[in-house]
């Protein structure tokens, strides 16, 4: 079995929402396009950006009903992290609190995208 290996989101500015994640990746994207912008990480994930006003994109779905999410170890870790973001001007939908799997937090992309950080399950 081949496991997944490709995220994408479906955005309205591929360019723009691209400047967003550089920022909280830390790291430029891997390949541009004026309609797809797509980020590597060394676990072998990639992350697409795809602009909804490409000529050939193709979906019948709308609205945001799932979450990229970081697994990040300590309360400590979560917070500096929270606020890290907010001093890039991240949108913080949810402050760090606890959730059944330990402290969480969750942010928005210019999309609207959820962006969950937190600690592994415990």
């Amino acid at each position: 079995m081949h496991p997944p290996n490709l995220l994408i989101f479906y955005v309205k500015d591929p360019q723009e929402s691209a400047k967003f994640y550089e920022k909280i990746f830390e790291k430029p994207p891997v390949a541009s396009f004026p309609n797809y912008v797509a980020f590597a990480f060394d676990n072998g994930l990639f992350f697409g950006l795809w602009s909804t006003k490409a000529r050939n994109f193709v979906s019948d779905g709308s609205g945001n009903r799932s979450e990229l999410s970081f697994m990040i170890d300590g309360e400590q870790a979560v917070q500096d992290l929270c606020n890290k973001w907010k001093s890039f001007d991240v949108i913080i939908e949810q402050e760090p609190h606890e959730a059944v799997f330990g402290l969480t937090f969750v942010a928005l992309d210019p999309d609207g995208h959820r962006i969950r950080v937190c600690m592994p399950d415990k």
